[in-house]
């Protein structure tokens, strides 16, 4: 007898999953973007980033709601068949655009121009409120632009596994040509695989060199159509307003191309472009709407936030009915702040929200991601590309390192440099490394405190080098598969020194106001004074008023001595390390 003619259910498409995978690699797996598989965890009560690592029984149950049969090596498994879902009729949706580019290159005064003589005749002068992203008309057509602090925002919804923007506009001054925030922006938008827009500002100005600007843009892989690449260059002068509508034309053409389209008829899900704490509404959320259409009276949950959508506004602070697919609105009637970045999504009712969120399924600390943590997925063939943030003492030492590291590896895996600077490691190294499933690689140059404590967060390696031909070495073990497991140390606290005391048992003793995380017992320490290292030594003592403790928290003051002789004196910021296995 046929089988299909019996009723047998077809057999579903069958995928090979490893005992744990990241989010990312499931993603890459089932060919779906990573922020869908994130959604999917949310509505079971797990939240995730994309960098997490999931079980194999969880991302077996992810992999048949793609309609996928998963397998594990050892053993096979039948899961029950996806539920087919009517899928929506796709209709074209507006691009969502977002300004970058060097700091005084002109972002705030293009799209203070562009709100200006673009919204609709009857919004303008009613711009009563800033909600971090606007709608303007173009000839009957709309263009959405997020209005967001530059690319460390922009990186920081990818960390997050949202990718809310569909083309960057780079803005570079015509007199000041590239410049390094320049170099950043370009970075991350080629990171986050997002084409570029160049708008070539302050023209009007008698110093401005067009075509050392179009060279500058080309060392940058950036090369302009006029010179025979496919970068598309606008000329501008947002202060005389000259171009604008050359520059609004040429991102529609962009955006033609890319066929943007979404389902406005499903439930919405989206992206927090921004959320606070207003004194007198509570919490508010900008929403940028990425699929179905959100209304007042939705139950949504965002993050570990969740709520009934009490009213919504546009860009003009006029309240509105709804939001289709790429359009913003500032909502009302969250239960707590959401982060920048994180999804949202419309579910039923509230109760199913609640409990959403009640079972949300933190995992454990995860495992930095480092070179040797690397090098075993190259080894077992999970990574095929080591994505790296380079940042060193000079300038000088970036082309050398650049070059060898990326003739580095084997056919089967290779080194890329997503970004690399002069200077300390920064928030923004961190975040891009985040969002880039890579590491990040300081020769002879120091991690700020907010870069570890976010590096900690996002469990993205730092690894620090003061010889070239170590770091050479390393990166081509990694490559290779053969890097053996390193161990540093991990930030777990800060404190500054409130007072200082004498004791005839341990000689000087720091009363200490613990800023952030904890202090403890036997805790590694850095003494830091005007950012300068003064010692490093470990606690041999540690007191609440009178009584010896094991740790202090943040907000909290306490008493302590450290091995050795230190001259503490006030002001001084202590660091509490411990030392474990980061790769």
């Amino acid at each position: 007898m046929d089988d299909t003619k019996s009723g047998l259910k077809e057999e579903l498409p069958r995928v090979e999953l490893p005992p744990s995978i990241t989010v990312r690699q499931l993603a890459d797996v089932l060919k779906v973007e990573p922020v869908k598989i994130i959604k999917q965890l949310m509505r079971g009560g797990i939240m995730v980033n994309i960098n997490q690592t999931l079980d194999f029984d969880t991302a077996s149950t992810i992999a048949t709601a793609f309609g996928y049969e998963a397998t594990a090596a050892e053993q096979r498994r039948v899961l029950p068949s996806r539920k087919e879902r009517g899928k929506g009729k796709l209709s074209a949706r507006p691009p969502v655009v977002t300004v970058m580019g060097h700091v005084d290159h002109g972002k705030t005064t293009l799209l203070d121009v562009i709100r200006k003589t673009n919204v609709t005749a009857h919004e303008v002068g009613a711009i009563t409120q800033h909600i971090g992203a606007y709608q303007a008309l173009v000839e009957g057509r709309q263009i959405t632009f997020l209005d967001t602090p530059g690319h460390e925002a922009f990186t920081a919804m990818r960390a997050r596994g949202a990718q809310a923007t569909d083309i960057v506009i780079l803005v570079v001054a015509a007199d000041d040509g590239v410049m390094p925030q320049t170099v950043e922006a370009v970075n991350h938008a080629k990171a986050a695989n997002v084409p570029i827009v160049v708008a070539i500002n302050k023209i009007d100005r008698p110093d401005t060199n067009l075509d050392r600007v179009k060279q500058q843009l080309a060392d940058l892989g950036l090369v302009v159509e006029e010179w025979g690449g496919d970068t598309v260059c606008i000329p501008i002068s947002a202060k005389q307003e000259q171009g604008i509508s050359d520059l609004l034309e040429n991102l529609f053409l962009v955006a033609d191309i890319l066929e943007l389209k979404a389902d406005p008829d499903s439930a919405a899900e989206g992206v927090i472009i921004e959320a606070k704490l207003d004194k007198t509404k509570g919490p508010l959320a900008t929403f940028l709407v990425q699929k179905g259409t959100l209304k007042p009276g939705d139950v949504v949950v965002a993050g570990s936030a969740w709520g009934k959508i009490k009213a919504m506004f546009d860009h003009t602070g006029k309240q509105v009915r709804k939001a289709e697919p790429s359009v913003p609105a500032e909502v009302l009637g969250l239960n707590g702040v959401a982060k920048s970045g994180d999804v949202f999504i419309v579910l039923r009712d509230e109760h199913e929200a609640r409990s959403i969120v009640e079972k949300q399924q933190y995992a454990g600390p995860r495992h930095t991601l480092s070179l040797s943590a690397l090098s075993s997925q190259i080894s077992d063939g999970q990574v095929k590309e080591l994505n790296i943030v380079l940042k060193t003492d000079v300038e000088g030492s970036i082309e050398p390192i650049k070059t060898s590291v990326e003739r580095s590896g084997t056919e089967m895996a290779k080194a890329r440099i997503v970004h690399a600077a002069s200077g300390s490691i920064t928030e923004s190294d961190v975040l891009l490394a985040s969002a880039s499933k890579g590491i990040i690689i300081g020769f002879n140059t120091p991690a700020s405190p907010g870069a570890i404590q976010l590096a900690n967060a996002e469990a993205v390696g730092i690894q620090h080098y003061s010889v070239i031909y170590k770091l050479i070495e390393d990166v081509d073990r990694t490559l290779k598969g053969m890097l053996e497991p390193v161990y540093g140390e991990v930030l777990g606290g800060r404190a500054q020194v409130r007072a200082v005391f004498s004791s005839s048992k341990l000689g000087k003793v720091a009363g200490v106001y613990v800023m952030e995380g904890k202090a403890w017992r036997d805790a590694q320490v850095k003494i830091l004074r005007q950012d300068k290292l003064i010692c490093e030594s470990r606690v041999s003592s540690l007191k609440r008023f009178k009584e010896d403790v094991g740790e202090v928290s943040a907000g909290l003051e306490g008493g302590l001595g450290i091995e050795g002789t230190v001259d503490f004196q006030i002001d001084d910021i202590i660091e509490f390390y411990r030392t474990e296995r980061i790769g």
